[in-house]
Parts: C-alpha cells; sequence; structure tokens
C-alpha cells in the first residue's frame, strides 16, 4: 500500500505526515489493520527497538473534583461509584508507589483530582516525591496535578519531579462540548510551563467520546507542536454515572487505528497506551505492542485494569522486554544527558523529531491554541486514566457521520452490538491507594 510505504519512510525520518495521510490512516479498513499495524510497527523498532517502559498509577486524592469533564469519573455531579479520598500521606503514597516499582515500573506517576494545585498541595506533593526517591533510586516520578500557576512547576522540579502530565484530551474545536469549567487554552498553557521549568512535558488524548476522526488527528498534530517526550493515548472506559456512559462503539481494531496514527505522527516520542486497553483492545492488547513503547502496569485511577502479572507475560509473550531502570526510553536526539531517560528534548525543532516546542497549532496544521480545555483530573493521570471516566480513561470511537467508524458494522463475536454498554467489562478499583487492600501490580 503506497500510503503506508510513505509513512514509514516519514517515520524513520521523523518527517511529519500531512493531515490527509493521517486521516486515510484511520479510514484503512479491518481487512488491512494488519498490514498497518506492521508498518507503524517498523517505525516504533526504529526508535525504540522493543522495549517497554511501565509506568505506575498512585491516586493521591480520588474523587471530589470541583470540575465538569464529560469523561471523568471524579467530575462535580458524577454518580460513578468510585473511592472517595482526600490526600495520602506521603509514607501512604511511597507504600502503594512500590507495589508497582516491584512489578517492574520504572515510573510512577502521582495524579490528584481537582482543577488544580494550591501553593500548600504543591508542598504536599513535593513532600511525596522525597519520599518515593529517598527509597527508590533512580525511579521517574511524573506529577499530574491539573492546571499550573505561575512558579509551580519550577518547585516540583525542584521537588525532585522529572516529568508533568496534562491531558489535551481531544481538539480544540470539540472540547468545549466535552468541558465548560476550563478552556483548551488553559491546558496548553499547563503543557507549556511544565515544558518551559525543565519538565518532561506528557500530554496525550481520550478516544471515542463523539469526536470525528479530524478532531483525532487535529489533536495529534496539535500535540506534536507542543512536543511533549510521551503522549499517552487513552481509549475511553464509559463509566456508569457519567454523562459518556453510554459511548460504547470503540472495537480493537479500531484502537490499533488509532495508536498507528499516532505512531506515525509522532515518530520518536514515547507512545504510552493508557487508560481502557484492557476494556477496548481486549485480546489485541499484544497487537498494540508493536505500535507503543509504554503501559501502565496493574489499575488505573478509579478502574481497575488486568493482573500486573498478565501484563509481564503479555510482554513477553509478544516477543517485547521491559525497559529496564538503566535504560534511556527516549532516542538520544531527544534524551537529556543527565537525566532518567525522560527529559525534554532538546536543540531545534527538527532535532526534537516532533514539532517544534513552540509551534504554534497552524503549524501543527490543526487551528490556533485556543478554545475549550480542562483541568487536572486524575483522569489526566498521567496520561493514563484509564480509570472509567477520570481523565485518564479514554476513548470510545465514534461512528462518523457516513457510519463508518473504521471499524465496520458488524455484531461481534461477543454477541454485543457496537455501541451497546459494556458493563462486564468495566470494575471499579477498590484496591490499592486508599485502601487496606493490596494493589493489584
Amino acid at each position: 500500500m503506497d500510503l503506508l510505504n510513505t509513512l514509514v519512510d516519514k517515520g524513520l525520518r521523523r518527517e511529519l505526515p500531512t493531515r490527509e495521510e493521517a486521516l486515510a490512516v484511520l479510514a484503512t479498513s479491518d481487512d488491512d489493520v494488519l498490514d498497518v499495524v506492521a508498518a507503524a510497527g517498523r517505525v516504533r523498532r526504529q526508535w525504540f527497538g522493543r522495549r517497554v517502559k511501565l509506568n505506575y498509577l498512585v491516586n493521591l486524592k480520588s474523587g471530589l473534583c470541583p470540575e465538569d469533564c464529560s469523561y471523568c469519573s471524579q467530575r462535580l455531579g458524577s454518580r460513578a461509584d468510585i473511592l472517595k479520598y482526600t490526600w495520602l500521606k506521603p509514607d501512604e503514597a511511597s507504600r502503594a508507589a512500590a507495589a508497582g516499582l516491584a512489578g517492574g515500573a520504572k515510573r510512577v506517576c502521582l495524579v490528584a483530582s481537582g482543577r488544580g494545585p494550591t501553593d500548600r498541595d504543591v508542598d504536599r506533593v513535593s513532600r511525596t516525591i522525597k519520599a518515593i526517591k529517598d527509597e527508590n533510586e533512580g525511579v521517574e516520578v511524573c506529577a499530574c496535578l491539573g492546571l499550573l500557576s505561575d512558579g509551580q512547576a519550577e518547585r516540583l522540579r525542584d521537588a525532585g519531579a522529572d516529568a508533568y502530565n496534562h491531558n489535551l484530551n481531544t481538539s480544540e474545536a470539540t472540547y468545549g462540548e466535552i468541558t465548560t469549567t476550563h478552556t483548551y487554552a488553559d491546558r496548553v498553557d499547563t503543557v507549556r510551563k511544565a515544558h518551559a521549568a525543565g519538565l518532561s512535558p506528557c500530554s496525550g488524548l481520550i478516544a471515542g467520546m463523539g469526536e470525528t476522526d479530524e478532531d483525532l488527528v487535529d489533536v495529534v498534530l496539535a500535540l506534536r507542536a507542543l512536543d511533549p517526550d510521551s503522549v499517552p493515548v487513552n481509549f475511553l472506559i464509559p463509566m456508569e454515572g457519567t454523562p459518556l456512559a453510554q459511548e460504547w462503539h470503540l472495537t480493537p481494531q479500531r484502537c490499533l487505528r488509532v495508536l498507528a496514527m499516532v505512531r506515525f505522527v509522532c515518530p520518536d516520542v514515547e507512545v504510552r497506551i493508557a487508560g481502557g486497553r484492557e476494556v477496548h483492545l481486549r485480546t489485541l492488547q499484544p497487537l498494540a505492542l508493536h505500535l507503543a513503547n509504554s503501559i501502565f502496569l496493574g489499575d488505573y485511577l478509579t478502574s481497575e485494569g488486568q493482573a500486573g502479572q498478565a501484563d509481564l507475560d503479555m510482554i513477553a509473550d509478544a516477543g517485547f522486554e521491559v525497559e529496564g531502570s538503566d535504560e534511556v526510553t527516549l532516542p538520544g536526539h531527544r534524551s537529556r544527558a543527565s537525566g532518567p531517560g525522560c527529559g525534554p528534548a532538546a536543540g531545534s525543532a527538527e532535532d526534537a523529531g516532533c514539532g517544534s516546542h513552540a509551534g504554534s497549532a497552524g503549524d501543527a496544521g490543526c487551528g490556533s491554541h485556543t478554545g475549550g480545555g480542562c483541568g487536572s483530573h486524575a483522569g489526566a493521570g498521567c496520561g493514563s486514566p484509564g480509570d472509567g471516566g477520570a481523565d485518564a480513561v479514554c476513548g470510545t470511537v465514534p461512528v462518523t457521520a457516513s457510519g463508518e467508524a473504521g471499524t465496520g458494522a458488524a455484531v461481534p463475536a461477543s454477541g454485543k452490538v457496537p455501541g451497546e454498554a459494556r458493563t462486564d467489562l468495566v470494575a471499579v478499583r477498590r484496591r490499592g491507594a486508599g485502601t487496606d487492600i493490596a494493589p493489584n501490580a
């Protein structure tokens, strides 16, 4: 297929695909999905070999959020029956992190629901970062606390944070339909603040909230313009009790096409399969490892993931290997010489390989960085939030106006009709952080 050959060549050169080429990936048929995976897999192996980075989420503060993000189980007015608790103490968070690190995680993502941290919250998280780093040499720590005020990113960096996550989630054109209590521009501003402070920027998306293919491509092009080091791809978990509880349209094949498109647009960036992979990729999860080089281990913010050992077995059975703590995640042209393998790209936009740090939305081919937006939401959860509904959780690919979401309309072998709620696939987290039960890691 000429399209795939062109995209492979561009990916190996770190060249930006056109908007039309990215859209064409999403429009490929289920019959061609293995060809798409094989092509994007060549780009993934060029920059990351067969390594898979493991990340572990710790939900520092669950629920009780004043924001109205429609996808989030922790949102204002959510009726989702999730765990709700206020801030974990530093020693409690450190113990929770230890479980993931023992399972092979290299990065710990500290997430807290809310619009954004107060200065007191930053002090609290700073003590938590110190507690985790004192106990675990070489661990990477990413914070995900919502919208940042001036100077807060620098304080987190000085406390030992390596990265900061704040997802764009969806396109500027769509954002106002998903959230009204923040703007898209607010989110872009926080990603830029983190980057300017020397934190490794982490920003991703949620697929499947009713957006079009054009929206998906536009948000990924916008991300490339912001030049994050890692891009979490979430697949919406439609949690009961949230406005998007009926958004069940994703198929495993559709998810693979979304991941492939992200890989082609950001070839040398850490692409992380985040919330919803177990729910929507299901038995095709191993194929997704040919596209993404990073996953979350164990549970998410408010929903359960598959057992940590099952993740490790899947990685080994698919012929991949867990990335070691002494290995640098990013390719040499992106990684920081003194960092733990997650630092911001240095040099010119060309060297960065995934867009200019200050590139405008226009450069990204997706319009200006103004519009809708959203706050912290555990959902943002370091990009993962597969916590049903939490920021972290992610997408359910919608059917397009033509009725073809790139997924086909056939009833799957499970007998479930696309769009029908799959409550059998979602379990609310009842263990780990905020409970007295051992975590799933």
